[in-house]
Parts: structure tokens; C-alpha cells; sequence
């Protein structure tokens, strides 16, 4: 009996690319419905692709919210200049000093991905805070566009300072030993490579697919980096060479792997169209062998 043929539409690269430019650039949701349209052929085949490109909270969870190896909650603490909230995920049967890892949410705020990841970490043995850095603004909402454009209105230098307050608040709780981390995705990653620049303090730093510090404040880091990019994402990786250049140059520890094929969020299972399996799950265990070597 002959296999059905796929149901599932065609997803090119250039439509990938629209989706990157309508969630990252200039482009608004008009603009790339309208682009999208032209790529599928039709409204009709756009709008089935468009939920595909987009990451899907149904599908959040590899780790259940209320597994029962895990204790997690939502927290407080202050920030810079005000309350910050967060999610802290942590072992519950681990009865020693956890190293603590910030989980640093992509440009769609913290939502149950990223929750999700959180997790993910305490399950290796860490504590793990994901921090809503739109608590300034009211929090994260539920509208993605929304969450986009809230994250273009924050300050970096006081986003910044949260990130670094973050760190010292968990660094201080009395499960955790001291010794400290952070992982972020997108723009997440970005903050990460700020926060090893402005936070002396910070013990080792994951960057997934995030814009790279400027060459000038380089030689500011103290902290082992470990570096994640898709080969298929050029806005980023534009700026690999001389973000390499500059921390060889001063000495600096880190890795850079680069994961041939696969496009920008790589990482994130919640996107059907960009998630790749096997580029996911090779950095995860680069990043959590990185974190239990730095920090362990």
C-alpha cells in the first residue's frame, strides 16, 4: 500500500528569512504576511506556513511543571531600580549547594519555553532563575508582537544591571553554593555576552545564536564563554570573526561551534520550521558539560 503523500506545506529558506526579519528587524506583521504570500503562492498557503515558523506554546514542556523530582516557583527580587520577577527551578531532593545558571529569555519574553529550559537545567543539578527582564514595563504578555516590541523600549546598561542583580540575588539564596552562570537564546544571548562584560562576578557564559559584544569591551571579561550559531542565520554570525579575533587577542577562555544547516532558534522545540533535533541536542550537551566543569 503506497505512503500518503505529505500534508505538511513546503517551508523555503527565504520564508524562514522573511519570519527572521519580521521577528528581529524592520519588518511588521503586515509586511511579512504580504511577502509570505508571494513566497506560498497564496493567502491560503501562508497562513498554513506562517503557525510553523512561529514557536507554539503547546508544545513547551519536555519538562512537566509539575514534575516531582523538580521544586520550582515564581520569585521576586530587586533589581536595579525596582522588583524583578522570575522562575526559579532547582532539584528538589538535592540537599548540598547547587551552582545557580540565569536563564536569559529570547525577544519574545519569558514564557513557557524558556520555563521550560529552566527546568531542563535543575534536572542537571543546577538552580536555575529565568528572569522576566520586561518586569519594568508590567511583565511579559501574552502577545508575542507585543513582548517584541516591549523589548525594543528596554535600556541595555539597566537591563544590564537587572541581569547583574539577578546573578548576585542567586548567587546569595541558600541553596546554591556560590558559583554562578548564564544561558541565553537570541536576544537573550546578547545579554549574555553584556553581562560577561559588565559582571566580574559572572563564572561562565552560553550564547546561543546572540549578537556579540563589541571588540572594545572584550577585554572586560573575565568568564569562560561558550559560543552557539547557526550556520544558516547570517545577521548574527556577521559578527563571529571579529568577536573571535578581539577574545583571542586578549587572551580570553571560549568556544565557538557553529552547527552547519540549521537556522537561527535552533534551539527552540516550540518552532516546528527552524527547531533542529540533532543541532539541539549536541549543543545541550556541550552547554551543560561546559556548566558542570566551570561551576561544579
Amino acid at each position: 500500500m503506497a505512503d500518503k503523500p505529505s500534508t505538511s506545506p513546503a517551508i523555503t529558506q527565504a520564508m524562514i528569512k522573511a519570519y527572521d526579519d519580521y521577528t528581529h528587524l524592520t519588518l511588521d506583521r503586515r509586511g511579512f504576511m504580504d511577502r509570505l504570500t508571494r513566497l506560498a503562492g497564496s493567502g491560503a498557503a501562508a497562513a498554513a506556513i506562517a503557525p510553523l515558523l512561529a514557536a507554539n506554546s503547546a508544545r513547551a514542556a519536555m519538562v512537566p511543571a509539575d514534575d516531582a523530582r523538580l521544586v520550582a516557583s515564581q520569585v521576586s527580587f530587586p533589581g536595579a531600580d525596582w522588583d524583578m520577577t522570575g522562575y526559579l527551578a532547582m532539584p528538589a531532593e538535592n540537599s548540598g549547594p547547587l551552582p545557580a545558571v540565569l536563564v536569559i529569555h529570547e525577544n519574545r519574553g519569558l514564557n513557557e519555553h524558556i520555563r521550560d529550559v529552566a527546568r531542563r537545567l535543575a534536572l542537571e543539578g543546577f538552580a536555575a532563575l529565568a528572569v522576566d527582564f520586561l518586569s519594568p514595563l508590567g511583565g511579559t504578555p501574552d502577545d508575542e508582537d507585543k513582548a517584541r516590541e516591549m523589548i525594543g523600549q528596554l535600556e541595555a546598561a539597566e537591563t544590564t544591571a537587572n541581569a547583574a542583580a539577578a546573578r548576585a540575588w542567586l548567587a546569595g539564596h541558600d541553596r546554591t553554593s556560590g558559583k554562578f552562570g548564564a544561558v541565553g537564546f537570541c536576544w537573550g544571548g546578547g545579554l549574555v555576552n553584556q553581562l560577561a562584560v559588565n559582571d566580574p562576578e559572572l563564572g561562565a557564559g552560553v550564547a546561543y545564536y546572540g549578537r556579540q559584544a563589541a571588540a572594545g569591551d572584550v577585554a572586560s571579561i573575565r568568564a569562560p564563554l561558550m559560543l552557539h550559531y547557526a550556520g544558516l542565520d547570517e545577521r548574527i554570525n556577521s559578527g563571529i570573526d571579529a568577536y573571535r579575533a578581539a577574545l583571542e587577542a586578549g587572551g580570553k577562555s571560549f568556544e565557538i561551534h557553529v552547527y552547519d544547516g540549521v537556522n537561527h532558534a535552533f534551539n527552540n522545540d516550540t518552532s516546528a520550521a527552524r527547531y533542529d533535533k540533532a543541532a539541539a541536542e549536541l549543543a545541550w550537551s556541550r552547554t551543560i558539560g561546559f556548566f558542570k566543569d566551570k561551576l561544579g
